[in-house]
């Protein structure tokens, strides 16, 4: 299981916005040159990001993006299912109709997997981008 880039890069886009402060609002233009985001991407990831509530776009020539909810209420792994989708690491646990077998429901694979998917969730979900950006 592998992150993509967009992840990566949302990641250190939305910390960037919790550092710059709770309301503030930063333009695209420098979240891609602080970042080293290309533009393009940085522009289709944030609109990711404010449709899953996560940043707030504003128009105008003050315009740019700030975060939606306080840095608190951001944990990591609300910004990687805004990205990836829903953390899901076999398809058997999507749906347990893919399973071929249609076992899944007393599968000891499907039921390990379930607890080691468990686990990653718990794990994003502990990290904040408060906490984050204070150790930045």
């Amino acid at each position: 299981m592998q992150l993509t880039q967009a992840t990566d890069y949302a990641f250190r886009a939305a910390l960037l916005l919790a550092m710059a402060g709770e309301g503030e609002i930063v333009d695209a233009q420098t979240i891609s040159s602080r970042e080293k985001i290309p533009i393009r991407f940085l522009l289709k990831i944030m609109r990711s990001l404010v449709q899953a509530g996560i940043m707030k776009s504003h128009r105008g020539i003050n315009g740019g993006f700030s975060l939606a909810r306080p840095p608190r209420e951001i944990a990591l792994l609300d910004i990687v299912e805004a990205v990836e989708g829903a953390i899901r690491i076999n398809r058997c646990l999507l749906d347990p109709d893919y399973c071929s077998k249609h076992w899944a429901s007393h599968c000891p694979v499907h039921s390990a997997l379930a607890n080691i998917q468990a686990a990653i969730a718990s794990e994003f979900s502990r990290y904040n981008l408060a906490d984050l950006a204070g150790k930045a």
